[in-house]
């Protein structure tokens, strides 16, 4: 039996909850949103799926009816509009997460709290310096969205599963994330020595075209927003994996966004490397060996969050 709590009922919030549903992760999911009508709406319009789906009760309340979560997943915040600097958002966001982190974690202070809301990096930063919690229970959902584009273009390029794509997006979730290619692997071979053992090595295109899939991986966020308006089936995916392995003993290794603390001369900033999470919440990070450029890359990621941080009032 598991309770998750979901802090905004837009459309990620709303599609968290209904994945959460469908996949019968939680036994009892509750939806809070400063528009209350919103909340209950949404709340309903889940639950009478409740016959097709493992039982499971949702419904929609204030922040005192969070007490008891497992989990706690806030998904609140602005949009970016048409010409606000990033800078600004973060602003208008982290105003939003000051207002709800005293009066949630009073109401569940023993759950993990996932932060989707952006800028997410900083968010949790600013989630950890708020909120008085321990460390392992704060996780940012980092770039597990990134490094899920980054696996499903893989495994088209490759022909293969993405369950056997070993590839992950590293820093912050925006423009200076990268991909370490040292450690990407297709089926136990280096993502550069796999096509000559391939079976279908004859109709894969290979041609070490890092930056490009780096770019596409950056940009798709942008072009999902260009066409439809915004983004919202991927990342309720990408978290609802995350509750998962939230409630499971065994460890899974996930991009999410953690606090730094001298690992690759990163300190004192929330960005994404490998961390190993469990019912416990954060384990531990996976400390890989990366290339003296990979870890120029990953510090030059954290200056940019650092150069955000330091212009806005905590």
């Amino acid at each position: 039996m598991s309770k998750i709590s979901v802090i905004g009922a837009g459309s990620v919030g709303a599609t968290i909850a209904n994945d959460l549903m469908i996949q019968g992760t939680a036994s009892e999911i509750v939806l809070v949103d400063i528009n209350k009508q919103k909340a209950f709406g949404e709340a309903l319009d889940i639950y009478q799926g409740a016959p097709f789906c493992s039982p499971a009760i949702v419904r929609s309340g204030d922040y005192a009816a969070t007490a008891g979560s497992d989990i706690v997943v806030i998904t609140s915040g602005m949009p970016r509009k048409a010409g606000q600097s990033r800078l600004d958002l973060a602003q208008a966001n982290v105003n939003i997460i000051k207002d709800i982190a005293p009066q949630v974690v009073k109401a569940a202070p023993n759950a993990k709290y996932v932060i989707v809301s952006n800028p997410v990096d900083v968010l949790t930063y600013v989630f950890h310096k708020i909120s008085g919690l321990p460390e392992n229970q704060i996780i940012g959902s980092g770039t597990i969205l990134d490094t899920s584009r980054l696996q499903s273009e893989l495994a088209k390029i490759f022909r293969i599963s993405p369950k056997n794509v070993h590839a992950h997006v590293y820093g912050e979730h925006g423009d200076s994330s990268f991909v370490p290619w040292s450690l990407v692997h297709i089926a136990n071979n280096h993502v550069d020595a796999y096509k000559e053992s391939s079976p279908d090595k004859d109709r894969i295109d290979w041609h070490q075209q890092y930056a490009e899939i780096e770019e596409f991986v950056r940009t798709s966020g942008g072009q999902v927003i260009k066409a439809k308006g915004a983004t919202f089936y991927a990342v309720a995916m990408s978290v609802c994996h995350l509750c998962k392995c939230l409630l499971n003993t065994a460890g899974t290794a996930l991009t999410v966004s953690t606090l730094m603390h001298g690992e690759y001369g990163v300190d004192d900033v929330c960005l994404s490397t490998l961390a190993l999470v469990d019912n416990t919440g954060v384990r531990g990070k996976i400390l890989n060996k990366l290339t003296d450029d990979e870890v120029a890359k990953l510090q030059n990621s954290a200056n940019k969050l650092k150069e955000v941080i330091t212009q806005i009032n905590i």
